[in-house]
C-alpha cells in the first residue's frame, strides 16, 4: 500500500494550494493521503469504527461541489443499495446550494427535508442509523457575503435540527462551541477543510457516536503570528486567481467543481485498506 504525507512533485497545483495554508501555519505531521486519496473526516471515523467492529465495511459516495438535487438523484439511490442492518449513513447536502448567488430557500430547504425523511424511512426498515450535520454560522461575518451566508446557514441549520429531532437522526452540531472557529482549519480555498480540520471534525463525530476520540480537538490553536502585509496581499491575490475567478467562470458556464469527479469509495470495501496505515 502506498502511504504518503506529501510529495510536491506528484501533486498538481490545486492540491498544493489546498494544503499550502495548513503546512505554512501548522507544520505538524498528519496523515494526508492513502493510496493517492486524501484522508477526510469520514475516513478517520471509519478507522475507529473498523477497530470496534468485526467485518467492518465502508463506502464514501461524497463528491465535492454537488448540489442537493444532484445528491438526491445520484448519491442517495446508490447509498440505499448498500444499506444493511447496523449501517451508519452520514448525510450532508444543501450547503453548496446555500452559498450560490441564485440560492432559493423555497427550493433547497424542501428538497433537503424530503431527502432526509425519505432516507430515514428507508434506513429504519433495515435498522440503520442516519447522521446529519449543521454548518458553522459565524464564518467570514466581517464581509458582506459572509453576513448573507451566515443568515442563510442559520435558516438551514434550524431545519437540520428540526429534522434530526423528527427522524431520530444523530446530529453533529457545528455551533455548540466544541469546534474552534479558525480559518487555519480551512484549506487554501477558504471553503473546504484542511487535514487538521478533517481531524477535528472526525473527533467530534466520534464523540457523538460514543467512540474513542481525542478530546484535544476542542482546544483552540495558539494565536496566529502577525502576517506580513505584503505576503497577505500576495496570498489574497493568489486565492482570487486560483479559486474566485474559476468559481465565477464555472457559474457563468453553469458548471460545478464536482463535474467529472467520482466518489472516493463508491462501493462497500473492507476497511481499513491495510493494517499498515
Amino acid at each position: 500500500m502506498e502511504l504518503e504525507l506529501i510529495e510536491f512533485d506528484k501533486r498538481d497545483v490545486t492540491d498544493f494550494l489546498a494544503t499550502f495554508r495548513y503546512y505554512r501555519d501548522e507544520p505538524q505531521t498528519v496523515l494526508i493521503k492513502v493510496n493517492g486519496k486524501f484522508v477526510g473526516w469520514a475516513d478517520r471515523v471509519a478507522d475507529v469504527l473498523a477497530s470496534q467492529t468485526e467485518g467492518f465495511r465502508y463506502a464514501n459516495l461524497a463528491v465535492r461541489g454537488k448540489l442537493i438535487h444532484q445528491v438526491v438523484s445520484d448519491q442517495v439511490p446508490a447509498a440505499l443499495k448498500l444499506i444493511e442492518a447496523d449501517t451508519l449513513v452520514s448525510f450532508h447536502a444543501g450547503a453548496n446550494d446555500v452559498i450560490r448567488p441564485n440560492y432559493n430557500s423555497a427550493i433547497t430547504l424542501p428538497a433537503y427535508a424530503k431527502a432526509v425523511r425519505d432516507l430515514s424511512a428507508e434506513l429504519k426498515k433495515h435498522g440503520a442509523q442516519l447522521m446529519l450535520f449543521t454548518v458553522q454560522e459565524s464564518a467570514a461575518a466581517n464581509t458582506r457575503t459572509g453576513v448573507i451566508w451566515n443568515e442563510r446557514f442559520k435558516e438551514f441549520n434550524k431545519q437540520v435540527r428540526e429534522l434530526a429531532t423528527e427522524t431520530g437522526a444523530i446530529i453533529n452540531e457545528a455551533n455548540d462551541g466544541r469546534y474552534p472557529n479558525d480559518i487555519r482549519f480551512l484549506a487554501f480555498d477558504r471553503l473546504h477543510l484542511n487535514p487538521e480540520g478533517h481531524y477535528r471534525v472526525a473527533q467530534g463525530v466520534l464523540e457523538n457516536l460514543g467512540l474513542p476520540f481525542d478530546a484535544g480537538y476542542k482546544i483552540p490553536l495558539p494565536p496566529a503570528a502577525k502576517e506580513n502585509l505584503i505576503k497577505k496581499k500576495l496570498l489574497n491575490a493568489l486565492w482570487i486567481i486560483t479559486f474566485v475567478i474559476p468559481w465565477i467562470i464555472r457559474r457563468l458556464r453553469g458548471k460545478s467543481s464536482g463535474d467529472g469527479r467520482e466518489a472516493k469509495y463508491p462501493s462497500l470495501i473492507t476497511w481499513p485498506i491495510s493494517d499498515n496505515r
